[in-house]
């Protein structure tokens, strides 16, 4: 316990993250969200416009009495005086020297010089606008998701390992929303960004960063780092912060597999092993390669798939299901078919079978 804090203790910094304010994260948190069209955001802003200058004209005209000049009748203020007066007080240009004096001169001041002015405007500022307007926006948003983030999985790393694991969860019809990814490469946050995932730039060692990734209400954690010194310092601290949450870890080599299995990972997948069996299994019989790459490949062919068994199943056996059943899941730990113990059903089991994705 003591080495356990010892080693977290140095992955800590100095400023915690996780209890900055929500516009300091911006550009540390990236949300994403659906991009509007420019003539669209433009066309917003316009209709904003034009409806600030007609409340501003309704204010006017309801209150006629309080204004002079008009050109109604004993020179009350009509509809079209009330939009001149809105079109050039809202347009700051205030009174001139030079003012139409006739109500179709002020007519056509209202409609074709304020639009220009509302356009002078939205070119002049829009950008500046635009800019603080989409901080405010990340801003809020990141406060949204960390108010709501539940039940979600963290993905340590958006290497080939990362993004393969993002690609089966997301083939599994695992939501976007539900997905975050943490690294430290912008490169790589930018192209998970494409994916729809929520990001978090940082390293992964530090618990305000994993924090602030929602670790400690995640349901699962995925380590897919580059180094196994770095898997098994992000295994650990993820553990420490989420003592219930599901952590699968990837190692290079296998001598650093019970590295991770001491550090609190529930599953360890030893990436060059596996690879190096795969390589082997090609030159001999690659048609069982093929199969493996079926069988790893959620959204076509053949996939590995669980499901609770109901209750007309219980008490049976899982060899007699249409199902190719190849384990029994129970209690958490997996039954393999052919062992005594899987020859029974239970209420609660979790059947591991062979389903078919696609014809």
């Amino acid at each position: 316990m003591v080495r356990k804090r010892a080693l977290t203790s140095r992955t800590r910094g100095s400023d915690p993250l996780d209890e900055s304010p929500d516009h300091i994260l911006v550009g540390v948190v990236s949300i994403p969200a659906n991009a509007e069209s420019p003539w669209r955001l433009i066309g917003k802003r316009v209709l904003m416009a034009v409806l600030t200058l007609a409340l501003a004209a309704l204010v006017v005209y309801l209150d006629q009495e309080g204004y002079e000049g008009g050109g109604g009748v004993d020179g009350r203020i009509t509809v079209v005086d009330a939009f001149y007066y809105a079109t050039v007080s809202l347009s700051t240009t205030g009174y001139g020297d030079i003012s139409p004096i006739t109500q179709q001169a002020r007519l056509l001041n209202a409609i074709l010089i304020t639009p220009l002015r509302v356009l002078f405007l939205i070119l002049l500022v829009g950008t500046t606008l635009s800019v603080l307007t989409e901080q405010s926006r990340q801003a809020l948003r990141i406060q949204r998701w960390r108010n709501l983030v539940r039940n979600h999985t963290v993905v340590v790393g958006y290497g080939t390992k990362g993004r393969s694991a993002v690609a089966a969860m997301l083939a599994d019809e695992i939501a976007p929303d539900d997905i975050v990814v943490v690294d430290t490469d912008p490169q790589a946050l930018r192209s998970a960004a494409a994916r729809g995932l929520v990001t978090v730039q940082g390293s992964a060692t530090r618990s305000d960063v994993l924090k602030l990734a929602g670790v400690t209400r995640a349901a699962a954690v995925v380590v897919a780092t580059n180094s196994d010194d770095t898997a098994v310092l992000v295994t650990l601290t993820a553990r420490e912060l989420a003592p219930n949450a599901k952590i699968v870890a990837t190692v290079r080599e296998s001598d650093n597999k019970h590295l991770l299995k001491q550090s609190g990972a529930d599953s360890v997948v030893v990436s060059a092993e596996t690879a190096g069996r795969l390589l082997g299994l090609a030159t001999i019989t690659p048609t069982v390669v093929g199969m493996m790459e079926d069988l790893l490949t959620p959204d076509e062919g053949f996939s590995i798939a669980e499901r609770r068994v109901e209750e007309t199943e219980v008490g049976g056996s899982p060899r007699h299901l249409a199902e190719l059943v190849l384990g029994v899941v129970r209690k958490g730990q997996l039954i393999k078919v052919n062992e005594p113990e899987a020859d029974a059903l239970e209420t609660g089991d979790r059947l591991l079978y062979i389903r078919m994705v696609s014809g």
